[in-house]
């Protein structure tokens, strides 16, 4: 036994009454904050619910081909997303994906922002990477006891939970591919007397989109790996489907709805990696595919 160095209780009932005084005092305003969040979140799974699942299958069969230009993948998608509705697990998938949705496009809003301001200032950069190594390396299941005890059971602390799990690798390529631009391009953009917001958007940004696609495609998967862990507090979707299979001892449930989760994950993983690709070849970073 390691011995007692000193009494950790009152440290630990310091941490416990300090967060139900934040519940108590501060969490009808944290709720207040995070409705645009619940309200994006219900938007868009209520428009994927109500959109006909051949119209869904179109756009997406059809978004496959733009990014590839070959067969394969809009088949792959296909086929993906008729195994979905054969098994009856549609509205399911809808629900996760609406989550994963709202989670990548609010970690692109906070991530990106966030990567150029480490990418310009070395101070920042020192201290906000601890802090992204903390979010990546923290057990998930600790995210979910302080958005449950302030907003209880629901939606919004598995969508909180599931933003501070997959946001990091974005912040952090944001970071390297604005650092990584050839410093020849950068001096020449200052020979022209450009100002920094111009060499930002004009320069930075467009010669280091495929690392930041890259970011949104880490983003994308990490948000997809949250879904059974956020479907114990009430997130719904395909992750309940494997809860209930892990409950009741059913091996088909489990199966077909993590079988449903791998689907999404080749989906938006094939078509973003797809589209980098396509950008490293119009910026010349990469042979374009023939």
């Amino acid at each position: 036994m390691f011995p007692e160095i000193f009494d950790t209780k009152p440290l630990r009932r310091s941490i416990d009454d300090g967060l139900n005084w934040v519940v108590k005092n501060w969490g009808d305003e944290f709720e207040a904050a995070a409705s645009p969040l619940l309200w994006l979140l219900n938007s868009i799974e209520d428009l994927l619910i109500a959109t006909p699942w051949w119209l869904f299958t179109i756009i997406l069969v059809g978004i496959a081909w733009l990014a590839t230009r070959r067969w394969q993948m809009p088949v792959v998608v296909l086929v993906g997303l008729l195994f979905l509705g054969v098994m009856d697990l549609w509205e399911d998938a809808m629900t996760t994906t609406a989550l994963m949705i709202t989670a990548t496009l609010t970690a692109i809003v906070i991530s990106i922002p966030v990567g150029v301001w480490m990418s310009r200032a070395k101070p920042v950069r020192q201290t906000v990477t601890p802090v992204l190594d903390l979010m990546q390396t923290m057990p998930s299941f600790v995210y979910l006891i302080p958005t449950v005890m302030i907003f209880g059971p629901g939606k919004i602390p598995a969508l909180i939970a599931t933003i501070i799990y997959a946001a990091p690798p974005l912040v952090r390529l944001t970071d390297l591919g604005l650092r990584s631009v050839d410093p020849a391009v950068m001096e020449a953009s200052r020979a022209f007397g450009t100002t920094p917001s111009q060499r930002l958007f004009g320069v930075q940004i467009p010669l280091s989109l495929p690392t930041i696609l890259a970011g949104v495609n880490q983003t994308t998967m990490m948000a997809l790996a949250m879904v059974v862990i956020a479907s114990m507090i009430g997130a719904g979707g395909l992750g309940y489907q494997v809860l209930q299979g892990i409950g009741r001892l059913e091996v088909s449930r489990g199966l077909f709805a993590g079988l449903g989760i791998v689907v999404l994950a080749i989906i938006f993983d094939r078509i973003t990696q797809s589209f980098g690709k396509q950008l490293q070849a119009r910026i010349g970073l990469a042979e374009a595919r023939t």
